[in-house]
């Protein structure tokens, strides 16, 4: 038993030295890029210290004890910030402290949970995780969804915390690679105490991919309780210039990705022929694609309108808002006659619907969903999102808009989607009991 035991562990030590040296490699090999990056964007540069390992001094000397949730960007943030709350609430003993990845994340964080309480996750190496580990000795490690680093994960549990994944999910893209390294994936997530999967499906997976059995449970999924984001002022300007310009129906795209703009301004054409007082709101993914896409609008049938250049004068018919700016999206959904959401008429596997589903406005997809079929599926059950190609999407937003009971009556395919949001509430407080119980030395 001893020399087995002996054998195992060096293995598992060459098998992690092997990780980082290819990790490391990959990163060396991506410097130059990463410059460039630097250079060029200043989100690339946000928080470097802090991912290289350098702890905030807000967060030194820390005489509580802890409970570290970590959320890679603004999806997770938002899914997670019920949780934070309740945790907060429910154990003045501790602080709880946010880690994000994304630049656009970690703001978020600030401005829902605080500056001294929300940090850039570190760099997956020794060298950069230890510092926060001997800094916050958390008692608790909360990740959200997906974030399997090995180093992390290996080095937290080796600190004594206890290490809990919620709102997990195996993405159809990245199930067939983790079960093929399943013997790999398997020591990666042993250190996990509680997987608390977004369904069944998604429960399956981890098990199938290495988890143990017993740790793996349904938690339900965090995102179907994101409350609506309340931004009364940007909403209230922003109607009133619709207004003002006389401008209707107000169609809004949001999180749209590369190669789907064209296609969209292609349809918006259409519907400016039957509704020529319609408008738009067009909101790109990131922020990075903001002067790209402007520059498609400048060169298409409509009027361009900035949202950073704009200061409150009427929008007239024929107008595309574009949304450059971050966080503002969730709340003006609420203005939408229909909702598109991008990253699914190009192979980038969907967005999330749930920020329109929320306030009762009629969904329009494209086809390609891979990442949140989970959530998609409940919404086709209940007939609350309509799913087209680009060549339709002109069409299916005429056929809306000239439709008054699914556009806007009560059973309005809208107030459907906005049912089946209500109909999935209690993620929260299930995640919270099985924390709670994790915590207290249960599973």
């Amino acid at each position: 038993m001893t020399l087995r035991l002996r054998v195992s562990g060096k293995y598992n030590g060459c098998v992690y030295f092997v990780y980082s040296l290819l990790l490391g490699l990959l990163m060396l090999l991506a410097t130059p890029w990463w410059l460039l990056q630097m250079a060029r964007h200043a989100k690339y540069r946000a928080g470097l210290a802090q991912r290289f390992g350098a702890v905030p001094a807000q967060l030194k000397n820390i005489h509580q004890r802890v409970i570290w949730v970590h959320a890679v960007s603004v999806g997770e943030v938002l899914a997670v910030s019920t949780l934070v709350r309740q945790l907060r609430e429910r154990h003045l003993n501790h602080r709880v402290l946010i880690s994000t990845t994304t630049a656009t994340g970690n703001q978020l964080a600030r401005d829902r949970f605080g500056f001294d309480n929300v940090f850039y996750f570190p760099l997956d190496f020794g060298f950069a995780i230890r510092p926060y580990l001997k800094a916050l000795r958390p008692e608790m490690v909360v990740v959200a969804e997906t974030e399997f680093w090995p180093n992390f994960l290996r080095l937290s549990g080796n600190a004594g915390a206890k290490i809990a994944v919620v709102n997990a999910r195996i993405s159809d893209r990245s199930f067939p690679r983790y079960r093929r390294w399943k013997s790999v994936f398997a020591r990666v997530l042993r250190p996990v105490g509680v997987f608390l999967a977004q369904s069944e499906e998604d429960a399956r997976r981890i098990i199938e991919i290495g988890a143990s059995k017993d740790c793996v449970h349904v938690g339900g999924n965090l995102k179907f309780e994101v409350n609506a984001t309340a931004n009364a002022e940007i909403v209230h300007r922003v109607r009133e210039g619709f207004a003002d310009g006389g401008s209707q129906p107000l169609i809004i795209a949001g999180s749209t990705v590369e190669g789907e703009e064209p296609m969209l301004l292609h349809a918006f054409a259409e519907v400016l022929k039957e509704y020529p007082r319609m408008a738009v709101i067009l909101a790109p993914r990131h922020r990075e694609r903001f002067a790209a896409v402007a520059k498609l609008v400048a060169d298409s049938p409509f009027e361009l309108v900035r949202r950073s250049d704009w200061a409150d004068e009427p929008l007239p018919p024929g107008t595309v808002l574009l949304l450059d700016s971050i966080g503002e999206l969730a709340s003006l959904y609420a203005l939408a006659d229909v909702a598109f959401v991008g990253g699914s008429l190009v192979r980038k596997g969907g967005h999330n619907i749930l920020e329109p589903a929320q306030h009762g406005v009629p969904i329009v997809i494209g086809p390609h969903y891979e990442n949140f079929r989970d959530i998609i599926a409940i919404f086709q059950r209940a007939d609350a999102v309509r799913i087209v190609e680009a060549p339709q999407l002109g069409s299916e937003f005429i056929r809306l808009l000239k439709d008054h009971a699914e556009r806007s009556g009560p059973s309005s395919l809208g107030q459907r989607a906005a049912q089946v949001m209500r109909a999935q509430a209690g993620a929260t407080e299930r995640t919270m009991q099985a924390l709670e119980n994790f915590l207290a030395g249960g599973r």
